[in-house]
């Protein structure tokens, strides 16, 4: 009798297991199909993996704030992983040395600030973000086109 019931927690143990390791390729190829990119970024801009992550998000959240919903969709496409990238991305404090700035400011031009304060607590300085954009610019195009990339530069200038 007790050797039946360690035989069907053993089974049980085996079969969650297995489901478990079914459930895994999901959440790993969502955090490897961003490496590419954030590979780009590191090697290029001489920055450590959360930092390319943590600005290319950044940057892809103020892009979305700036394109059409149906613009976004279509960088999305071309990048794969955007959910993971989006979430990289340091949230904004409520009250921060930027926050008084962020409000005088026209337009987006209060975006920039919080991509500013963004890459600051990153380690990042506020100018790093503009030789994002080649990287991430070049990337698009490689994924979905140029009119992707011109989508998306078009959004962070």
């Amino acid at each position: 009798m007790l050797s039946t019931s360690a035989i069907v927690g053993l089974c049980l143990f085996v079969v969650a297991g297995a489901q478990l390791k079914a459930q895994t390729p999901a959440a790993s190829s969502t955090k490897s199909s961003s490496s590419e990119l954030v590979g780009k970024l590191t090697k290029e801009l001489s920055i450590t993996r959360p930092q390319a992550r943590g600005g290319a998000g950044t940057l892809f959240a103020l892009a979305k704030t700036r394109l059409s919903e149906d613009e976004f969709s279509k960088v999305s496409a071309a990048v794969p992983g955007m959910s993971g990238l989006l979430k990289a991305a340091p949230a904004s404090a409520e009250h921060s040395e930027f926050s008084s700035l962020e409000s005088a400011l026209p337009g987006n031009m209060g975006r920039m600030a919080e991509a500013a304060e963004a890459f600051h607590k990153l380690g990042l300085s506020p100018e790093m973000a503009g030789k994002f954009l080649p990287v991430m610019t070049e990337f698009a195009e490689s994924k979905g086109g140029l009119s992707t990339a011109s989508l998306l530069e078009k959004a962070l200038k």
